[in-house]
């Protein structure tokens, strides 16, 4: 049975849609290599590049899969047994990077950072030096724990090693700013479903110029770049990309041009400020530290004596809201709400705050009544 009723998605992904990008899915169905597809497709990937702020010579494209299938091309076709890998790890999804490069034959070294916290530039650049690296791996907007790491810093660093830069922009394109020429990154990949607000199951992936240098043979199939590039630029087949995935992605990524992406990323970082301020007056409190935290993805404290899986089935059951629980050793210890492309509005901010508080209430624990809300709405105005 289909759902009647839109759920109200402010969980870690995915977010909620907007109208004209679900309009998108029922187009006509083209085949892959339709002539009018390709040209959907060679729109899709300019406008990848221009979001990403691609520097001249990159190779942008939507990888059918979610974004771990983005995470699997970039690693892939960079790492090959021996190369040598520090992996910055700050939370599950900097981890699962570290894992994947175990298992295509990386030696890799880590720099451990305390889950809530974002990696010191300081602390990279020591490890290289030790290391000597020839491939750097960071999350940008670490997903579990609501930390945005200092990513221009520390591509400067990598640069400092001739060091290739992989990037995990899952939970930060589209939200957050993100300069691939300006910052000198080298293999980008991220989700459809989150910022960028279409349906899950394609990957944005961009490998920049020096990344498409210094490509190694790549052991799979499915993830070849060399293969994948056959099919976007040449027109040979690989696989049966879904045209309709394709058109909502393509719908959206004309939706975050048409706002712009300076306008956007303030968007989300004033709903972002307006719900911190919420949060703070009903006597919560953010996992990472001013100065640290993402826009889209706020890490939230459960306070002492709440069953976080009894205020997230409440809000489910009640408001129809959902919310994402911790991962890794923050199960239990975090809500994980996204504010993230069309769910990042002053509507659901409020909204949010006011349904977390009759939650929590029906728990015992009391904020003052509409304390929230009211100074998010103080905030925005």
């Amino acid at each position: 049975m289909l759902p009647s009723t839109e759920r109200l998605l402010l969980g870690p992904g995915p977010s909620l849609i907007a109208p004209r990008v679900m309009r998108a899915l029922g187009a006509p169905m083209l085949s892959h290599l339709d002539p009018d597809f390709v040209v959907i497709m060679d729109d899709l990937r300019a406008r990848l590049e221009r979001i990403c702020r691609a520097p001249e010579g990159s190779f942008a494209f939507a990888m059918s899969g979610t974004g771990t299938s983005g995470m699997e091309v970039a690693v892939s076709n960079l790492v090959q047994p021996g190369t040598r890998v520090l992996s910055i790890v700050s939370g599950y999804f900097g981890d699962r990077l570290a894992q994947m490069s175990v298992r295509y034959g990386g030696e890799v070294e880590k720099v451990a950072v305390d889950w809530g916290r974002a990696v010191d530039p300081d602390a990279v650049r020591t490890m290289l030096g030790k290391t000597r690296a020839e491939v750097v791996t960071v999350v940008h907007a670490e997903t579990s724990t609501g930390v945005l790491n200092p990513l221009e810093a520390i591509a400067t660093v990598a640069r400092e090693h001739d060091a290739l830069v992989l990037v995990d922009a899952v939970t930060s394109l589209g939200g957050h700013p993100l300069d691939a020429d300006g910052w000198g990154l080298d293999a980008v990949y991220s989700c459809s479903q989150k910022c960028l607000g279409s349906p899950s199951g394609l990957s944005p992936v961009l490998f920049g110029p020096l990344a498409l240098e210094r490509l190694v043979p790549c052991r799979g199939f499915y993830f070849d770049l060399e293969l994948l590039e056959d099919y976007w630029l040449k027109r040979k087949y690989h696989h049966t990309m879904s045209a309709s995935l394709i058109y909502a992605l393509s719908e959206a990524l004309t939706i975050v041009e048409e706002e712009g992406l300076e306008a956007r990323w303030a968007r989300h970082e004033r709903h972002h400020r307006a719900f911190a301020a919420g949060l703070e007056a009903m006597g919560l409190s953010l996992l990472p530290p001013e100065g640290e935290r993402l826009w889209t993805l706020n890490a939230i404290r459960v306070p002492e004596g709440i069953d976080d899986a009894a205020v997230r089935k409440h809000l489910l059951t009640k408001h129809n809201m959902e919310i994402g629980a911790g991962l890794g050793p923050l199960a239990g210890k975090i809500f994980r709400v996204g504010l993230m492309g069309a769910s990042s509005t002053p509507e659901l901010v409020t909204a949010c705050l006011t349904a977390l508080e009759d939650a929590l209430a029906a728990q015992g624990f009391r904020a003052p009544a509409g304390a929230g809300a009211a100074a998010a709405t103080a905030a925005l105005a």
